[in-house]
């Protein structure tokens, strides 16, 4: 098998030329490198070096030895260059997975100022339901996920980030809109246009009917979030969203907003990740500009205020 640290030694001898200068190249005595030069000969069963006075030359056997050495020198200062900048964030991917609303209307700017800070980092962004991203984390095919807790799993870490408060939406003329506020018994005999199973805000909606011993009248069931503003604008059903996902909608009066009889409803998010996987240096540091974020002193915020305190930062 052939000795790297001979080929190595044989490199150095070959590129100066010289004994003396190869071992200061390598940090080590010139007896060394002679010894294993000859050692590297022997096991080559070839001649790599011919003396002339104090001068030495290579044979055509070791002018041929040395094009191939070089290249794979050339190749290890390339691997040691990708490892530093992997290490220093110069080079790398980012594997994300978010729900559709997030991926709507929060990740573009925060991959955007991420992007800022870390320019080369190569970003793979994953959109599904909470549940669809818990998966995908223990499959390997994501690092880091922001999502609702919709289940416990022993190994994922779950990271409280933001409360999102939901808005429970109808058509202008439903007439629900003239209502001053409802109860989840008036709901239940409504036609519900639900978010898919495995999504926070369906397991949310399902809870809080659940609370009061009843559940919801599901009409259609989808993870989009804009066929469903569609679907209620047409009064085809009413549904519950994150606010910031409809504030548009309601700020242009082409949805209502119904208040509950009940204080408002949150649906938590958090950044998760697997619990005994060391995360790669761009998963960390997009884990770390979360953190960052989210105020320590302060309750989570929501998408809006995130959204408003990055902005008021790239100013």
């Amino acid at each position: 098998m052939l000795n790297f640290n001979q080929l190595r030694i044989f490199y150095h001898a070959a590129k100066h030329l010289n004994f003396t200068r190869a071992a200061d190249a390598l940090f080590i005595t010139q007896p060394a490198v002679t010894v294993q030069v000859k050692s590297f000969e022997a096991f080559c069963n070839l001649n790599l070096f011919k003396k002339r006075g104090r001068r030495i030359y290579l044979t055509d056997e070791g002018k041929s030895l040395f094009v191939y050495a070089e290249k794979i020198f050339k190749y290890e200062k390339e691997i040691e260059n990708a490892i530093d900048d992997m290490r220093e964030l110069k080079r790398g991917v980012l594997s994300l997975g978010t729900t559709k609303a997030y991926a709507r209307y929060f990740m573009p700017l925060m991959i955007t100022t991420f992007h800022k800070n870390y320019p080369n980092i190569k970003i793979q962004l994953h959109e599904g339901s909470s549940l669809d991203m818990i998966y995908s984390l223990l499959d390997f095919n994501i690092e880091v996920a922001v999502i609702a807790k919709v289940e416990d799993h022993p190994a994922v870490e779950f990271f409280p980030f933001s409360r999102e408060e939901m808005a429970l939406i109808v058509a202008i003329d439903h007439p629900l809109s003239e209502k001053t506020a409802v109860s989840f018994r008036e709901l239940a005999k409504e036609p519900f246009i639900m978010k898919e199973k495995g999504s926070g805000t369906r397991k949310l909606v399902e809870q809080l009917f659940s609370n009061d011993n009843g559940s919801p009248d599901i009409l259609m069931e989808t993870g989009n979030t804009e066929f469903i503003k569609q679907l209620v604008q047409r009064a085809e059903g009413i549904s519950f969203l994150v606010r910031e996902t409809v504030a548009a909608e309601l700020g242009d009066k082409k949805l209502a907003e119904v208040p509950l009889k009940r204080p408002k409803v949150y649906l938590d998010v958090s950044i998760a990740y697997l619990k005994d996987q060391i995360l790669s240096p761009p998963a960390k540091a997009f884990v770390d500009t979360l953190v960052k974020l989210k105020s320590e002193d302060m309750h989570p915020m929501g998408i809006g205020l995130m959204m408003a305190k990055i902005l008021s930062q790239r100013k």
